[in-house]
């Protein structure tokens, strides 16, 4: 149990190093401390959306001159992420990529494992509950909860996107034919999503997530492995202090 007072917490790394010590965060009551973040993951989507510096002095001074925001975070099921909650083709690249290629080459791996994927992926039938009540019934093969614009080392896949709003943005990629897909992966790499006809888009609080058909399935948070459907997906307006 932590007895002492900090003024601040600091977190050197990628999305999911950073999931890591929001939950910690979270789970101990300790959101009311600012958390600082040096960049230095494979992507920094969370960070880049930010426009967060790479220098450790320019975070330094950012820090001392006390620049601090209220950002809303999101819990899915039991956990809970700061960038984005996902499930379906593409949302695992994070965590079943080869790590002696993302060494390599970088984020080009993850659109190799996005081509690799693409083979043997399996639609999800769900059930899609707005905080309103208004149901979808829909076949999807990914979905995604976005608090930023981008993940994966996609930057725009939601342009609107806030961290501030209270809001998120959710994109359900629709079932279709294997001869979109080719069209609908590069879209999805390029952050041109919107341009697809197969999108279902929600911009919500809280949305609830059941599957019609199979039993679970886990669910990616910040490119970790996260709560299994069915969830509740809701935003913490304002939860956490960052330094930006």
């Amino acid at each position: 149990m932590l007895t002492e007072e900090f003024d601040a917490f600091a977190v050197a790394g990628g999305d999911g190093t950073i999931n890591i010590i929001i939950n910690l965060i979270m789970e101990k009551g300790l959101n009311h401390i600012p958390l600082a973040i040096f960049p230095s993951g494979t992507a920094n989507d969370f960070a880049t959306f930010l426009q967060l510096p790479k220098k450790p002095e320019k975070i330094c001074k950012i820090i001392a001159e006390n620049r601090i925001a209220d950002i809303d975070i999101g819990k899915a099921g039991d956990k809970y992420f700061i960038n984005v909650c996902a499930r379906g083709l593409f949302s695992d690249i994070s965590t079943s990529i080869d790590n002696n290629l993302k060494a390599n080459i970088g984020k080009r791996a993850y659109y190799i494992e996005a081509v690799r994927q693409m083979a043997e992926y399996k639609p999800l039938h769900l059930k899609i509950t707005g905080s309103k009540g208004k149901i979808y019934d829909e076949r999807v093969v990914l979905f995604l909860c976005l608090n930023s614009s981008g993940t994966g080392g996609i930057k725009n896949l939601s342009p609107a996107a806030s961290i501030q709003d209270g809001l998120f943005d959710f994109l359900f990629i629709r079932d279709c034919d294997m001869t979109e897909i080719p069209d609908l992966l590069l879209k999805y790499i390029t952050g041109r999503l919107s341009e697809n006809k197969n999108i279902l888009y929600l911009k919500d609080h809280l949305v609830k997530i059941e599957m019609t058909e199979g039993s679970k399935a886990a669910t990616d948070v910040d490119g970790e492995l996260g709560s299994d459907l069915p969830l509740t997906i809701e935003n913490i307006h304002k939860a956490v202090k960052l330094f930006i």
